[in-house]
């Protein structure tokens, strides 16, 4: 090999040498990101299986976040018993009526006419905790039983505390599956579920740790004020 061969060869590495520091540093970087990742996924997953509803719910008021029936029969099921004076329906679709709601949960006509109030502003988490926040202080509440999904209950106090600080939240999940007993990692639909609401759990703590903004969640055309 002359000498302008060795030097090219020579310079070669010294090119490669900083670039293969950096792909490796990459790969390690990346390997300890989804450790951490799997990790708080599986740490979320576990807290969420080990959500369970107070024995003896009490508070000022309820609220209920749509997302299917179910939460809406089992908040409605608490008016009843008299865990608190008053329910707000959070996020309810503006072409939905009072009627339908009753008539799909069986309330009482008596009880729906004097007790629920049907929130149409939110569209999503954000908007129910500002929908929430302001239904609460406008009624003087300070404590406030919160009725969702277990997988759903972690963002949305998150959300709230952040909307009112100064009113309590008491978590009352609804456990559609039972996380403990089930082999839910197998099971592709559960999968997704908690997975895409770890990511958004994860989102919005970022978000709020950075400080970033964000839209209040409300329809402008129904009183929100928009993004």
């Amino acid at each position: 090999m002359d000498q302008q061969t060795t030097e090219r060869t020579e310079t070669t590495r010294r090119r490669r040498g900083p670039v293969r520091r950096f792909v490796r540093f990459a790969f390690y970087a990346l390997l300890v990101v989804g450790a951490i990742f799997l990790g708080g996924f599986l740490y979320f997953a576990d807290v969420v299986a080990a959500l369970q509803p107070p024995d003896r719910p009490k508070a000022d008021a309820i609220v209920v976040l749509t997302g299917g029936f179910q939460r809406i029969d089992q908040a409605v099921e608490l008016l009843k018993s008299g865990a608190g004076e008053r329910l707000l329906i959070s996020g309810v679709n503006p072409s939905t009526s009072g009627s339908q709601i009753r008539r799909n949960t069986q309330t009482p006509r008596d009880l729906f006419d004097c007790c629920v109030d049907i929130g149409r502003q939110a569209i999503d988490t954000i908007g129910n905790a500002n929908e929430t926040a302001r239904w609460a202080r406008g009624r003087g509440y300070g404590r406030v039983l919160v009725v969702t999904n277990n997988y759903h209950m972690p963002r949305s106090l998150l959300e709230l505390r952040r909307a009112a600080p100064d009113i309590e939240f008491i978590a009352f999940p609804v456990v559609n599956s039972d996380l403990k007993t089930s082999n839910w990692l197998s099971n592709p639909m559960a999968l997704k579920t908690i997975l895409l609401e770890y990511i958004k759990t994860v989102a919005a703590t970022v978000r709020d740790a950075l400080g970033a903004g964000r839209s209040n969640g409300l329809r402008a055309d129904l009183g929100g004020t928009g993004t």
